[in-house]
């Protein structure tokens, strides 16, 4: 909250209130001395040193990988060894000298080298060739340097190994959901909503996208749609993001808001895909599998219950417009298989309706990025209906059409509602 940029804003809101009376000079000083000192930014020898440091490790990298061959086995696992421990002593020493930024590259330098001895030990005695294990073995060191140090990049560095690992573990058992990946997920949340960071709240939001989408992909050729196991994951996403921001802690409101907008773009994302994809893949209209798994629609009911409470607490209007938009974009899935007969407009429909919940969410609670995600789903759904699905062109036209004048329609109702409302 108390970054740079709001700094300013706030510094010039002040100002203005000052100069219009609206507070006294004293109330003004107060305020500034009541907030808390502002963490050192990167500054241009910062970058510089920055870039340095990664020129210096990758000629040594090279030099090393042009004598690969000639070093004993040992010298080289000394090397990484050696490597780790400069890579942690300096480390410490920009800690202690309040380099924060350099300490963390560092930390992150030797979590890198460590993944590194793992592929050096296995390479060298031939040990079993479980490349997954590894990932996750690197992947637990990384977790076991970000806990002590405290560092972004390290974290960074766990949860890519962990996302290798469980695709790599989804590709080899496509019949079993890989759920140790939701341990080591709750894991990294844990740390980024301890340490209350914007850096590390995004780095677990992505982290989570590659684990769903491989889940989705491993049940395609069972018959199963995996836009619409996307869209069930997106739907959990945005609506436990909003649960946990609706609580009274100032850490969970940051980790909270990050993972709703992620979920926010999701959504948007799977109903894109929900249009493009769904009447491209004939075997889903005679299939007698399921379109989706009951544990993913469960998933969904539970995002949109999750928005409903959050929307119970904080009282606010956006927030019950966008469970609406999460329960619209899963109702798509059903309407699907209803029109066998022809194009799902009903489908349809409800997918432009959900998107413009999701714009009118965003702009009820003050969120751009949720209103960016609905205007990119809008986009994106009127460009898959018009060019992506098969049928006839005019029917589309004529669809497209009638759901413009309702909304002009239904536009020019609120605009004249509105002033009466407010008076």
């Amino acid at each position: 909250m108390f970054d740079k940029t709001y700094r300013q804003r706030l510094e010039a809101d002040l100002t203005k209130w000052e100069a219009d009376g609206v507070i006294a000079p004293a109330a003004a000083v107060s305020i500034r001395n009541a907030l808390p000192p502002l963490s050192p930014g990167i500054n241009i020898a910062v970058v510089v040193g920055i870039v340095g440091g990664l020129l210096i490790a990758a000629a040594f990298l090279a030099f090393v990988a042009a004598h690969w061959t000639e070093i004993a086995r040992l010298v080289r696992f000394a090397i990484l060894l050696a490597g780790m421990a400069v890579a942690g002593g300096l480390g410490a020493w920009f800690a202690t000298t309040g380099r924060n930024v350099l300490a963390d590259l560092c930390a992150s330098i030797g979590a890198i080298i460590f993944g590194a001895g793992i592929a050096l030990v296995g390479q060298m005695y031939h040990l079993g060739d479980d490349f997954a294990g590894g990932m996750l073995l690197w992947s637990i060191g990384a977790f076991a340097a970000a806990m002590l140090t405290g560092s972004r990049g390290a974290l960074a560095v766990g949860l890519v190994a962990a996302c290798i690992w469980t695709c790599m573990r989804s590709y080899d058992a496509p019949d079993t959901l890989h759920l140790p990946f939701v341990a080591v997920w709750l894991i990294a949340a844990a740390l980024a909503l301890a340490w209350n960071s914007r850096v590390a709240a995004h780095l677990v939001a992505v982290a989570v996208l590659p684990w769903w989408i491989a889940t989705s992909l491993r049940f395609e050729l069972d018959g199963a749609q995996p836009s619409f196991v996307l869209a069930n994951g997106a739907a959990l996403l945005f609506g436990a993001g909003l649960a946990i921001a609706a609580t009274r802690s100032s850490r969970a409101l940051l980790l909270g808001s990050v993972l709703s907008i992620y979920g926010a773009f999701s959504l948007a994302t799977a109903a894109f895909l929900e249009v493009t994809t769904v009447d491209d893949l004939i075997r889903f209209r005679t299939s007698t599998v399921p379109a989706q798994p009951s544990w993913a629609i469960l998933c969904g009911a539970a995002g949109v219950i999750l928005a409903l409470a959050s929307a119970g607490i904080t009282r606010r209007t956006g927030e019950i417009i966008a469970a609406c938009s999460i329960g619209l974009v899963l109702i798509a899935a059903p309407l699907w298989p209803a029109s066998a007969a022809g194009e799902p407009w009903f489908a349809y429909a409800a997918l432009l309706c959900a998107m413009l919940c999701l714009v009118v969410s965003g702009m009820l609670d003050d969120v751009r990025p949720r209103v960016i995600a609905g205007w990119l789903g809008i986009a994106g759904v009127i460009a898959g209906i018009t060019w992506a699905v098969k049928g006839s062109l005019l029917r589309r036209s004529a669809f497209l059409a009638a759901a413009g004048i309702i909304a002009v329609v239904f536009a020019t109702a609120l605009n004249r509602m509105l002033p009466r409302a407010e008076r």
